[in-house]
């Protein structure tokens, strides 16, 4: 969702409040470098709102109340390939890899075999028959 606002919070606080964030003047920079200049151009709006969502968010896990920012901003990506073809083929790859369990571990095994019948249950009865 915010990998780019995590980045650039980390970095405010690792470089002691030089970056996006100013936790003293509680300002954000959208100057900073760490941003990338996703502040301005065509999704510059919704870039600064999911940001400053998820940067002033109290809610756990942080930023979890600006879901609906961070799929605005996504859109309006799609809307500029030219722009943000990066960022939109960084996005689908993080949604394919997420889209089914374990589809990143080659050693993954579902809990139930894929074979697996269920058994029927006769409603007269209430015993499991076999199929």
């Amino acid at each position: 969702m915010g990998a780019l606002a995590a980045e650039a919070e980390a970095e405010s606080e690792e470089a002691g409040g030089g970056g996006a964030f100013d936790p003293v003047t509680g300002k954000i920079n959208w100057d900073c470098p760490c941003l990338g200049g996703m502040a301005y151009g065509p999704c510059g709006l919704q870039f600064r709102e999911a940001f400053s969502c998820f940067v002033f968010s109290e809610q756990e896990p942080k930023g979890i109340d600006c879901v609906e920012k961070f799929k605005a901003m996504q859109d309006c990506f799609r809307e500029h390939p030219e722009i943000y073809a990066d960022d939109i083929m960084d996005d689908d790859d993080e949604e394919t890899a997420t889209d089914a369990p374990g589809s990143s571990d080659p050693n993954f095994k579902p809990d139930t075999p894929t074979d697996a019948v269920p058994p029927v249950v006769s409603s007269a009865s209430g015993e499991a028959q076999s199929s």
